[in-house]
């Protein structure tokens, strides 16, 4: 990123990086799933192996970081970022939510279908009002409102008004990722065609 860092904040970047996920090992160990609304949340989980079980210091031997790496690990997967941080820290958690949500764009592109949407077929799903007018009215969608598969794909387009620089959005334009996820499904429900439609214009509008 474009973002003139100094090499000690390059460095803790990249750190975060690493780390940023590291509660899933012991969620699939102990839940068997990724799935965080079927287990932990993944991010106060991996805080939890890293600063109470103590594992930062096998990476980190100062504590000098601690709570800028605690505060973007946190907020790494959170709906958004809490209020009261560091500039420092806001800086990294913005950074790890680019670059976590810019790899979760690829897997969607890549992944198993039914691995990410729980359902093969999305073609004769509906979506929700609610979470409909949500990501036009609200850009962000609530979790609890989704009662379909392809609500949770509209939940994963809405993604994209959550980067928070400009160099994250160029790198998902030019990789193709929104037009490449969308392409991945047909629709066979004239409503939810159109929705969907519309859906991906805002994003494209968005990106542009």
């Amino acid at each position: 990123m474009s973002l003139n860092l100094n090499e000690e904040d390059i460095e803790l970047a990249e750190l975060i990086g690493l780390l940023h996920d590291i509660g899933r090992f012991e969620q699939v160990r102990q839940y068997h799933t990724f799935i965080d609304k079927d287990s932990v949340n993944h991010g106060k989980y991996g805080v939890k192996v890293l600063f109470e079980d103590g594992l930062i210091r096998k990476f980190l031997k100062t504590n000098e970081f601690d709570e800028i790496i605690k505060k973007a690990i946190l907020n790494h997967n959170r709906a958004k970022i809490e209020e009261g941080l560091t500039e420092r820290e806001n800086l990294h958690a913005k950074i790890i939510r680019d670059a976590d949500k810019t790899d979760i764009f690829y897997v969607l592109t890549i992944g198993d279908k039914k691995a990410i949407w729980e359902s093969n077929d999305l073609s004769n799903d509906v979506i929700t009002d609610k979470v409909y007018y949500e990501f036009f009215n609200d850009h962000l969608i609530n979790y609890n409102d989704k009662k379909t598969s392809i609500d949770l794909l509209v939940a994963h387009f809405a993604y994209i008004f959550d980067f928070n620089y400009k160099q994250s959005l160029y790198i998902i334009k030019q990789k193709g990722y929104v037009t490449t996820l969308y392409n991945r499904f047909k629709f066979n429900n004239p409503q939810t065609k159109d929705r969907m439609e519309k859906i991906y214009n805002e994003v494209l509008k968005y990106m542009n």
